[in-house]
C-alpha cells in the first residue's frame, strides 16, 4: 500500500472519550536474529522521528472507521475493526524509521495485531484493518510529505533487478520455499493465482473447479485446441499445461523455479502427457521459435518495470502471424503504480523481490511499443479477494503443519500478513485482476 493524499486535512473533531477494552495477550516467542535481523532488533530512530510518526499516525487514524486499542485498556475511534497495539513505542519507532516496511515488520514482531471486530472475523479482523487502510491510502500521509517522498522513501535495492541471474534468485526466494508449504493452502490443482468462481462469496470446496474455470477461460481466449502450438511463460505447478494438453495442444512451458519445474514434470508424467508437454527451467529471454498461442498467468508482475519492454518484445517475437497472447495479470491505478515504482516496500522486501504490479496504462504502452494491442479485457478483482480469503483461512488453520515444515512463528505471521494485505487490496479496490487478449496491431491501411 502506498499512501497519498488529495488535500489538506480538515480540522480535527473533539476526541471522544476512550473506550475500555481487555488487555492484549502475550507476544510470540523470541525471534531468531540471524533469520529475521530487522524483526528481532528495533531499528535506529531518533526520538523526534518516533514522536513525529506517533503524531502523524494518530491524526491519520482518528479520521478513519477504525479503532485503536492500547495496552492500558484504552481505545480510540468510533467503530470498525480494531488495530490492537501491544507495544506502541516499538510500533511507532519502526514506522518512524522505515515507514510501511516498519508497519509490516512490527506485525511480524507481534507488536500489533487485529483485535475483536464487528464482522464475521470477530476474533481478529486483520483483513478489516488493512482494508480500511487500503481504502483510505490517499489520506494517510500529509500532502507535504508526499511531495517529498523521494527524500524519505527507501529505494529498491539494485540487487533485486530482474537481470537473468537476478530474476532466478528473486523467483527462488518465493516459489522455491517448499512445494509442501504451498500444498497446505492451495487446492488439488496447485494453482497459485486468482480463481474465477461461479458466484460470490465462495467456499473452499468450490476453489478447484473455479481454478479450472479460470484456466479454461484463458485457454479459450487464446483459442487453444487440437494441434495448437502453445507456449506458457510461468509454469506454476503445471495445471494449465495439463489442461491445454488434454485439449490436444502441444505445450512448451517454462519456469525459473526448480521446485515448480520438478513437480510439474512429475504431474505431466503421471497424467501420461509427456509426449505433449515439455517443462523447462528457462528464462523467457532465452526462448526461440514461433507459437500459435502464448499464455502467461500473473507473470508480468514479477518481470519488473525496467523489463516490461523486453517481455513484450519477447511475446511479440514468439507469436506466429495471426497468433494470440492471453495474459492474466494483477493491476493497479497508474498514479499508484508510479508512486511505488522505485520504492522499496514490505512486499518487495519479504515476499516478492523485484516485482511491481503494473497499471493498464503501462501495459498497453509497453505492448504497443512492440506492435501489440489489447483487444479484450475482463476484470474480476472480487474473485481474487475470495481466493485469497480461502488461502488465508486454510493457511491459518494449519499452523502446526507449517511449523513442522521448519517455518517459524515469524514466517507464519509474515505469510498471514501477506495474504491479508493482498486480500485487503482487492476488497478496497486498490488492486484488480484481469484477463487480457493481445494480438498484433494492424499495420497502415489494414482493417482495425
Amino acid at each position: 500500500m502506498n499512501p497519498h493524499t488529495t488535500g489538506p486535512a480538515a480540522a480535527p473533531a473533539p476526541a471522544p472519550p476512550p473506550v475500555r477494552s481487555a488487555p492484549a495477550p502475550a507476544v510470540p516467542r523470541p525471534t531468531d536474529p540471524e533469520r529475521w535481523p530487522d524483526v528481532a532488533r528495533l531499528p535506529r530512530a531518533s526520538a523526534v522521528r518516533t514522536a513525529t510518526a506517533r503524531l502523524l499516525l494518530r491524526r491519520a487514524l482518528d479520521g478513519l472507521p477504525l479503532r485503536v486499542a492500547y495496552p492500558d485498556g484504552s481505545m480510540t475511534g468510533d467503530g470498525g475493526p480494531v488495530l490492537r497495539l501491544r507495544d506502541p513505542e516499538a510500533f511507532h519507532r519502526r514506522i518512524g524509521a522505515a515507514g510501511l516496511i516498519g508497519f509490516g515488520e512490527s506485525y511480524m514482531a507481534g507488536e500489533w495485531d487485529a483485535g475483536p471486530g464487528d464482522g464475521p472475523e470477530a476474533a481478529g479482523d486483520l483483513v478489516g484493518v488493512l482494508t480500511v487502510l487500503a481504502a483510505h491510502a490517499t489520506e494517510l500521509v500529509p500532502a507535504g510529505l508526499q511531495r517529498l517522498r523521494g527524500l524519505w522513501a527507501r529505494r529498491r535495492p539494485l540487487a533485486q533487478a530482474n537481470t537473468p541471474a537476478g530474476a532466478k534468485e528473486n523467483i527462488r526466494r518465493h516459489y522455491d520455499l517448499s512445494n509442501d508449504l504451498f500444498a497446505l493452502f492451495l487446492d488439488e490443482t496447485m494453482t497459485y493465482s486468482s480463481a474465477l468462481f461461479a458466484g460470490l462469496p465462495a467456499r473452499w470446496d468450490e476453489l478447484a473447479d473455479a481454478q479450472r474455470h479460470k484456466i479454461d477461460r484463458l485457454l479459450d481466449l487464446a483459442a487453444v485446441g487440437p494441434g495448437t502450438r502453445l507456449l506458457e511463460i510461468g509454469t506454476g505447478w503445471g495445471e494449465l499445461a495439463l489442461r491445454a494438453a488434454h485439449r490436444g495442444a502441444r505445450v512448451r512451458t517454462v519456469t525459473l523455479s526448480e521446485e515448480q519445474r520438478d513437480l510439474a514434470a512429475r504431474r505431466v508424467a503421471a497424467a501420461g502427457l509427456a509426449d505433449r508437454v515439455t517443462v523447462e527451467l528457462r528464462d523467457y529471454r532465452q526462448l526461440g521459435g514461433r507459437y500459435d498461442a502464448v499464455v502467461s498467468v500473473e507473470m508480468v508482475e514479477a518481470v519488473g518495470a525496467a523489463y516490461w519492454p523486453v517481455y513484450f518484445r519477447a511475446l511479440a517475437g514468439l507469436t506466429a502471424p495471426g497468433g494470440r497472447i492471453a495474459l492474466q495479470t494483477i493491476t493497479m491505478a497508474h498514479d499508484r503504480m508510479l508512486a511505488t515504482a522505485r520504492t522499496h516496500t514490505w512486499i518487495d522486501k519479504y515476499v516478492f523481490p523485484g516485482g511491481l504490479i503494473p497499471s493498464m496504462t503501462a501495459l498497453e504502452g509497453a505492448a504497443a511499443g512492440h506492435g501489440l494491442r489489447v483487444t479484450q479485457d475482463s476484470a474480476f478483482g472480487p474473485h481474487y479477494a475470495e481466493t485469497l480469503r480461502i488461502w488465508r483461512e486454510r493457511f491459518a488453520g494449519r499452523a502446526e503443519e507449517v511449523r513442522a515444515l521448519g517455518f517459524d512463528d515469524v514466517f507464519r505471521r509474515m505469510w498471514e500478513f501477506y495474504l491479508a494485505y493482498a486480500e485487503a487490496g482487492f476488497r478496497a479496490g486498490y488492486l484488480d485482476v484481469r484477463q487480457l487478449l493481445l494480438t498484433a496491431a494492424p499495420g497502415p491501411g489494414e482493417a482495425r
